[in-house]
């Protein structure tokens, strides 16, 4: 097992095994995810994170009372 220690911003510094191992370089995007309390690591290809940002921003005209209303039974 490889540890980091937090820095006093929150910061970590991911070891040069496990960048390796996640084919990550500076630059590029991590996510992550808790799961039963372990955090999870994934690199996000670029065209992902694109296509997310793309995305995400059209996906507030579905967030209204009234659509939560009309979708609330399916």
């Amino acid at each position: 097992m490889k540890t980091s220690r937090i820095s006093s911003k929150g910061q970590i510094t991911i070891p040069k095994e496990i960048r390796k191992s996640l084919n990550v370089e500076p630059g590029d995007i991590i996510a992550y995810e808790v799961e039963n309390g372990a955090v999870i690591l994934k690199r996000v290809a670029p065209f992902d994170a694109v296509f997310h940002a793309a995305l995400s921003s059209t996906l507030d005209e579905w967030g209204s009372s009234e659509d939560e209303e009309a979708f609330r039974d399916l």
